[in-house]
């Protein structure tokens, strides 16, 4: 079973490090058409402001209720910190152009 979150972790973090999910699917948009930002940087702005103060004071109010799975978490983050670093280094190697239809296509 661990294994499997393992592979859910790196597909999740892929798929997060390659199109900014989360948040993103509202900031992402902003920064690129309201704020002028490339779509790379638009991602990695988003991808930089929501792991520290949001996600963890989330994940710290569901653990004090006893809604955490410690060992799920565990081995998804591992999967998901390598998978989000592929999904980030395959961002950048595709055009600002290729990137947005993506996107557009994942939402």
């Amino acid at each position: 079973m661990n294994l499997f979150y393992l592979f859910l972790g790196i597909i999740s973090g892929i798929l997060s490090g390659f199109l900014g999910i989360g948040g993103g699917s509202i900031l992402i948009p902003a920064f690129v058409y309201l704020l002028g930002l490339s779509q790379h940087q638009a991602q990695g702005t988003t991808l930089a402001l929501m792991v520290p103060p949001i996600g963890l004071m989330a994940a710290l109010r569901y653990y004090f209720e006893g809604n955490v799975n410690l060992k799920i978490a565990f081995w998804v983050c591992i999967g998901f910190f390598f998978g989000a670093f592929l999904g980030a280094d395959f961002a950048q190697k595709v055009s600002d152009t290729l990137l947005k239809k993506i996107f557009g296509v994942f939402l």
